[in-house]
């Protein structure tokens, strides 16, 4: 069991805010957080892995990461760690980024086999694809036996084909390994795929969490279907309105009535509402 509960003051966009975060993870378990920019998501991340200071308590089985505030160094937690941007060595082959963690070439070798990676092993990252960079700083993060894989958005970068790809991996390693996993992301697809249960934070607090099917699968009623988005412009055409809105990577047009149009500006967050007859915009929140 991971017991968490820390608090820290942070600076965000829109000023001072608390990140207060209190929950349990059963060891094993794949947990994905999500949030807006600035909610804490990161921060939170480099909390657990000790890479910024915060008060409150990490208990990872019977070990204290932090107590009080006085906190484990990160060298001494067992976790690994996959950032966006890969963080890996350039003057290093993929097989020596491995060894550089854990000197253990059977282990390297049975990652870099499960990722497709073995007959790269002795090229430099400068020449490898972005989705075979992310599968060598995912093996990289294996290679301690992490008791704890912290994913800070590991796919975003990649286009959507790789992106499923490299879910599938990551699936397999988090299962293989039977490691506590907590990856932060904004893509509804990827969380509904990997994790077990998510949390949404919200300035610092958690506001859902729960089963991803549950929190991401906002229906009732004769919805069928709810999506929230950015309005990015409405366009009359003759005495129809029609509404641009940004859903994820993707752009939908909605036809919507001149009433909605009346109380709906660009730069509105909203929530398209797909029902058995037609779509239902309305602003979020």
């Amino acid at each position: 069991m991971i017991e968490i509960a820390i608090v820290k003051d942070l600076h965000g966009v829109d000023g001072e805010m608390k990140l207060d975060v209190a929950l349990t993870i059963e060891e094993g378990n794949f947990l994905a957080v999500a949030g807006e920019s600035g909610s804490g998501k990161t921060t939170f991340l480099r909390i657990l892995a000790g890479l910024e200071t915060a008060e409150g308590k990490i208990r990872i089985g019977d070990t204290l990461w932090l107590d009080g505030n006085k906190a484990l160094p990160p060298q001494k937690r067992k976790i690994g760690f996959v950032f966006q941007d890969y963080a890996l060595f350039a003057n290093m082959s993929v097989e020596e980024n491995l060894l550089y963690v854990q000197n253990d070439p059977k282990l390297a070798k049975r990652l870099l086999e499960m990722t497709g990676l073995d007959a790269l092993k002795n090229r430099l990252p400068a020449t490898l694809s972005g989705g075979q960079k992310q599968r060598v700083a995912l093996c990289r993060a294996m290679m301690n036996r992490p008791k704890l894989l912290l994913m800070d958005e590991p796919l975003s970068a990649l286009d959507p084909a790789m992106r499923s790809k490299l879910q599938q991996e990551i699936l397999t390693l988090h299962e293989e390994f039977a490691t506590t996993t907590v990856m932060v992301s904004h893509d509804p697809s990827e969380i509904y795929r990997l994790a077990e249960r998510m949390i949404v934070l919200d300035r610092g607090k958690i506001i859902q969490q729960g089963a991803p099917k549950e929190i991401l699968l906002q229906t009732s009623g004769s919805q069928k279907l709810s999506f929230e988005g950015e309005l990015l412009e409405i366009i009359q055409v003759d005495v129809i309105f029609v509404a641009v809105v940004a859903i994820g990577q993707q752009l939908a047009e909605v036809v919507i009535s001149r009433e909605e149009a009346q109380k709906l500006q660009a730069g509105d967050r909203v929530r398209v509402s797909v029902k058995a007859f037609g779509a239902v915009v309305q602003k979020a929140g």
